[in-house]
């Protein structure tokens, strides 16, 4: 297969609003990976019910909706730009621990806003593109449950994360037991995770933990299909920057998702 010339084109805006607006990712450089347990000077709420998501979302000020979507580790914002149109009524979070990439999908975010048509006038008010997403520059291994309340997320994804290859950077992977206790705290029963990478090792990692922790259980890719996913399944293959590239090297990509169940109570 040719190579296919890199492009930041997005299609939700003319080319010519593109060029002029939207930021450019040549004045964004950052290294592709940070250490989540370095210092990182980072500003978070005490609680969640401390944050002022009326600031992120101001298109839906006074409503009391909070985030059903968290994409950790969001990168240059691709999932989150992919799922807006599709559920504009649904706020969606990214959760970027880098100061450039986080900067970068935030302008974006601002340029969309600014410069996306405004839909047709609904019953129901839908408020205009874009206005559902929004980011924050958050280490989401130390501050998760500062975000979100219990039982709060419907949807949680871990698209591509750092593979962490050697052993004994191992613990710096964003599935493990402990995080996962807090991943379960804040879906919400029904709510699912999806995972994909290109790296086999990393793939039995996630699989492996998920399926041994016992508030979450394995569903297929067509269950999630059939349940009306789709959409959301194909943005986790094919709208990050990660997932983009490896399509055009011909990789593979594995994807794992599971599902949150309720506590079994004796």
């Amino acid at each position: 297969m040719p190579k296919r010339k890199r492009s930041d084109n997005d299609p939700a805006v003319p080319k010519q609003v593109q060029n002029d607006v939207l930021p450019q990712k040549r004045h964004y450089r950052q290294r592709a990976h940070a250490n989540p347990f370095s210092d990182h000077a980072l500003s978070y709420p005490p609680s969640p019910d401390q944050f002022d998501w009326d600031a992120h979302y101001p298109a839906f000020a006074g409503s009391g909706k909070t985030p059903e979507f968290a994409d950790v580790g969001c990168g240059f914002g691709g999932l989150l730009i992919a799922l807006a149109p599709l559920f504009p009524n649904t706020l969606m979070l990214g959760m970027e621990i880098r100061v450039q990439v986080s900067q970068y999908v935030h302008d974006r975010i601002v340029a969309l806003r600014s410069t996306s048509a405004p839909p047709q006038p609904s019953a129901d008010d839908t408020p205009g593109p874009y206005q559902n997403v929004s980011i924050v520059r958050a280490n989401s291994m130390k501050f998760m449950p500062n975000y979100f309340p219990k039982h709060s997320l419907s949807a949680l994804f871990f698209l591509f994360p750092d593979p962490h290859f050697k052993a004994r950077k191992h613990k710096a992977r964003i599935i493990s037991p402990t995080l996962l206790a807090e991943y379960a705290y804040i879906l919400k029963p029904g709510g699912i995770v999806y995972t994909i990478t290109d790296v086999r090792d990393l793939h039995d990692w996630m699989r492996t933990h998920l399926e041994q922790f016992p508030l979450f259980e394995p569903v297929t890719e067509q269950e999630l299909r059939d349940e009306g996913k789709g959409p959301i399944v194909d943005a986790v293959y094919n709208s990050t920057e990660e997932g983009k590239k490896v399509e055009r090297n011909q990789g593979e990509k594995w994807l794992a998702c599971f599902r949150r169940i309720e506590a079994k109570r004796d």
